[in-house]
């Protein structure tokens, strides 16, 4: 079995659903008609089982893949010995005239001869319910019904198809200006008829939606094209009904090539929807955080501060984590996993979260209201009640719970923006007793956090062991950067966790997370370390680092969430949110950085 690299795929989705489509032309990955849905195409994480739908050249071929612009239409260009052809991929998504956004549970495909001729091969190979299903594939004159458990699919194409058992396969040549379009819709028991006129209409209103979204970037400078594309990505990763964000479109994409570290990301974190936030907050768009925020209150609201750190994009209890023991996993990387198992764990950094995204929120115009607040009121109280417990930390390890210090650090960024925004709404009954708990908590980090010994904050107050999350530290206020402790702190954190110049999280051998084996350098973590050289006065070290993070995007500038810092293979499941708000924020303080430079200012 070959499986193709991580970074080979690009993504198409519609805001509801996603598919990743490798460079040779062949979709691998695709749950409908939800990011959380059982898979319909599989092959990434089980090459003969698992399912695919493939359209490429039948003779050798080189191929090439880029956006359609600034938009989530994607191309594959393939060149053959005898002609080009034009793959154009997309799930139709835009806008009613009143705002509201239309979906189709459909997977679009069109190719075009643009020189000679191609003869194509297009092979279907649904594989329903994580392939657990063996579905009946019925040969129309219009195309292909796949019935199986609770799947209804049809493809429509006027290509005649051959049934080769568990699939469909066909032929086509195409001679220069020749079409060839097919349309894979979920819930329809009949294929279309004009599939090339049905597609080239979605494309246009699709292509213009994401060119209108891509257009409200209204900045300049050397990495507009990198944030405008995670930007992009962003929107791919979010459940339009509600608002949630998922952290990823894929489950089990490994850590480490062979390892148990495989987890299911098809959820929404509330971190990961507060990061959210504050980088739509930080491009100006407003509307969108204002969108971002009610997600945020209404989880908030449904759940008091006794919230999960993560729900499914519904707001309920994800799927109970278990094993697909019957997929071999990527590159044999085992167990498959669906659901995930962290749903249940506490981890007191999402008061901090939920905070900084409300008091960024505030900054650039939003509106809290007397309710809002008053929900916002009971996150900072618990935060002052429960800092004082140990909890499973931001890294959701398996093997604690312990003291972590960016968990309590995060309980101070509660109270602290708490305290700045009820002063800013004249709404200080609490302040004073808010402040007492501010500096309790200040306190007991700097006592217990701080290790004289090693000279640095640890990642838990039992331990040597260094943690990558420090870098936080002063990127929230806690202390500046100029704080000797913090210095020492970023120095010693890149002496140890420093893996080829990019950040590990923590050490695997150094940290109780119940799990085996290694994992590769997490991107967001090296992220913060820029945010910190930026902040030293080291601009040119920052633009140097940033710009060999740029480099471990793919060939669309998409990230996945780990890399190998020697190979620079893309590890973990792709593409991944954490790493694309990263890009952006990151992006727009250099270049803020940049342009104050270069009008004269300081550093």
């Amino acid at each position: 079995m070959v499986y193709k690299p991580i970074s080979d795929y690009g993504i198409i989705g519609n805001m509801v659903s996603a598919a990743l489509v490798a460079r040779d032309g062949s979709i691998d990955w695709c749950c409908l008609p939800r990011f959380d849905s059982p898979s319909i195409f599989a092959a990434i994480l089980d090459d003969e089982k698992g399912g695919r739908f493939g359209i490429k050249p039948s003779l050798h071929f080189e191929s090439s893949q880029s956006y359609l612009g600034e938009t989530n239409v994607l191309q594959t260009v393939f060149q053959t010995d005898t002609g080009t052809v034009t793959l154009t991929d997309f799930m139709p998504c835009y806008e009613r005239t009143d705002g509201k956004h239309v979906q189709f549970n459909e997977i679009h495909r069109m190719a075009e001869c643009t020189h000679g001729e191609v003869d194509l091969t297009v092979t279907f190979q649904p594989k329903p319910e994580y392939a657990t299903v063996d579905p009946s594939l019925d040969i129309t004159r219009h195309g292909v019904l796949v019935r199986g458990g609770r799947t209804h699919v049809s493809l429509s194409s006027s290509i005649p198809f051959k049934d080769l058992g568990d699939q469909a396969t066909a032929i086509v040549k195409l001679r220069w200006g020749d079409k060839a379009a097919f349309v894979l819709r979920y819930g329809s028991d009949r294929p279309l008829i004009g599939a090339i006129d049905n597609s080239l209409n979605k494309l246009a209103r699709t292509k213009a939606y994401w060119q209108q979204q891509a257009e409200g970037c209204v900045f300049s400078g050397p990495y507009r094209d990198y944030i405008v594309r995670s930007y992009l990505a962003l929107h791919l990763l979010v459940y339009s009904p509600t608002g949630a964000i998922v952290a990823a479109p894929t489950t089990s994409l490994p850590e480490e090539i062979g390892g148990e570290r495989n987890w299911d990301y098809r959820f929404t974190w509330l971190r990961d929807a507060s990061l959210t936030l504050n980088a739509f907050s930080s491009l100006g768009h407003k509307e969108e955080a204002i969108g971002f925020m009610k997600w945020l209150l209404n989880v908030c609201e449904r759940c008091g501060p006794k919230a999960q750190i993560l729900y499914d994009i519904d707001f309920g209890d994800p799927l109970d984590e278990r094993t697909l023991d019957h997929l071999e996993g990527y590159r044999r990387s085992r167990p498959v996993r669906i659901g995930n198992g962290a749903y249940n764990q506490r981890q007191l950094d999402i008061f901090g979260e939920v905070l900084e995204a409300a008091y960024n929120y505030v900054k650039i115009g939003g509106y809290i209201s007397s309710k809002d607040w008053k929900l916002l009121e009971t996150f900072v109280d618990a935060a002052c009640e429960l800092w004082p417990e140990p909890d499973s930390g931001i890294w959701e390890v398996r093997g604690g719970p312990f003291h972590f210090v960016h968990s309590k650090v995060m309980c101070w960024v509660a109270v602290d923006r708490g305290i700045k925004l009820a002063q800013g709404l004249e709404r200080n009954e609490k302040v004073s007793y808010w402040r007492q708990a501010a500096e309790d908590i200040r306190s007991d980090i700097l006592t217990k956090g701080w290790n004289p010994k090693k000279e640095a904050f640890t990642q838990h107050y039992d331990t040597e062991a260094l943690d990558a999350s420090a870098l936080l530290i002063p990127l929230f206020g806690f202390l500046p950067v100029s704080d000797k402790r913090i210095k020492s702190t970023i120095n010693h954190a890149v002496d140890e966790l420093s893996w080829n110049g990019l950040l590990r999280r923590y050490r695997t051998d150094e940290t109780d997370d119940g799990l085996k084996g290694s994992e590769g350098a997490f991107l967001w973590c090296t992220f913060w370390l820029v945010r910190n050289l930026l902040r030293l006065g080291k601009l040119e070290d920052a633009v140097e680092l940033y710009e060999r993070l740029l480099g471990y995007g793919n060939h669309l500038g998409l990230f996945s969430e780990m890399v190998n810092p020697v190979t620079g293979e893309a590890l973990g499941n792709f593409p991944q949110a954490l790493t694309h708000l990263a890009v952006i924020i990151t992006g727009l303080e250099l270049t803020q950085a940049i342009k104050k430079k270069r009008e004269g200012g300081e550093e």
